[in-house]
């Protein structure tokens, strides 16, 4: 389901102003998946960078968001999740090779629906459970203003890489 790409209220509490920019830049992520063949959703356009594709960044996001609020905020276990596998190759999150575009776009709204739910069920004050992590010592309300500037930092990689594949552009 796309999100609407709408900033936040200018007067509101201070979740639903954080959650309604987390929402704003995650909804302008889907928008630069819109209409790409796979292959192009795969292509790699910046020379330095090979596994920055639109894919690769759709991927990276949906497991950035899990080991924030599943694994580092609620102290779930970090399996599966490539960023903590010692034994993958560094990025691994992004590759995705041979991925339908569709399953990561479900895979990363399924993530971000959850990771709603955890910013919902819980004050912005608590701080993350996860034992073996310092970063885990952080509140929820600086997790969520991390996967702020984290998402709307590759919501600008993907609007670089669609003007270059075919030069769509646009910020909202």
């Amino acid at each position: 389901m796309m999100l609407p790409r709408e900033r936040p209220p200018f007067v509101a509490d201070e979740r639903t102003q954080l959650v309604g920019w987390l929402d704003m830049q995650r909804a302008i992520v889907q928008w630069k998946c819109e209409g790409l063949s796979e292959e192009d959703a795969h292509r790699s356009v910046l020379p330095a960078s090979p596994l920055m594709t639109v894919a690769g960044v759709l991927s990276h996001l949906r497991w950035t968001e899990h080991c924030w609020f599943e694994a580092l905020f609620l102290g779930r276990s970090t399996a599966g999740n490539p960023a903590f596998d010692e034994a993958a190759e560094e990025d691994a999150d992004m590759i995705v090779d041979g991925v339908p575009t569709a399953r990561l776009l479900d895979d990363y709204e399924r993530q971000c629906r959850t990771s709603n739910e955890i910013i919902a069920a819980h004050s912005l004050d608590d701080v993350g459970k996860h034992p073996e992590f310092r970063s885990a010592q952080a509140s929820l309300r600086w997790m969520v203003i991390h996967m702020v500037e984290e998402t709307a930092r590759h919501a600008g990689h993907l609007d670089v890489i669609r003007e270059l594949l075919d030069g769509k552009k646009g910020y909202y």
